[in-house]
């Protein structure tokens, strides 16, 4: 009922109206998944460092940047008509490039994999990683959905 009564207004959600929207409601896996990223990919020996270092950058900056976007849209900071653009745009953006880190990270999981001589800390690295993929992409997933109705959104404002 919030959902629909924000959105005849031509308003985005502000306070606890965010819990009961359609595109909101990816705030809260969208912050525990990528955290588990984070956490799954620091939690390993980084190496090689450029690749996992651009998986790093993705996971804190959505981060950070979906805390942040959480709090403005919860005190209500977002109700000028240039918000639902940018939400969408920020969405986008952060399923673009967990997709790119997604691939990276998998792609690095094979090449660990694929190694000769699997010892214990190679093994726990690989399982480490494995989760780490399957979160990624399961963040990518939730990036993106959050991206198509927060542009079905912007298009209905």
């Amino acid at each position: 009922m919030a959902a629909t009564t924000a959105q005849s207004m031509g308003t985005l959600p502000s306070g606890m109206e965010i819990c009961t929207t359609a595109p909101d409601i990816f705030y809260l896996p969208e912050l525990v998944i990528g955290g588990l990223v984070w956490i799954l990919v620091a939690s390993t020996r980084v190496v090689p460092e450029n690749p996992l270092g651009w998986v790093m950058f993705v996971s804190i900056f959505c981060f950070v940047g979906t805390t942040l976007w959480l709090l403005i849209f919860a005190c209500g900071g977002n109700q000028s008509s240039f918000w639902p653009g940018l939400d969408a745009g920020f969405h986008f953006v952060a399923a673009i490039f967990y997709l790119s880190a997604s691939v990276v990270l998998a792609y690095i999981t094979i090449v660990i994999g694929n190694l000769s001589t699997v010892g214990i800390d190679v093994l726990k690295t690989y399982r480490l990683d494995i989760s780490a993929v399957v979160m990624s992409h399961v963040a990518t997933l939730l990036y993106f959905l959050h991206a198509i109705f927060s542009a079905i959104r912007w298009k209905r404002a």
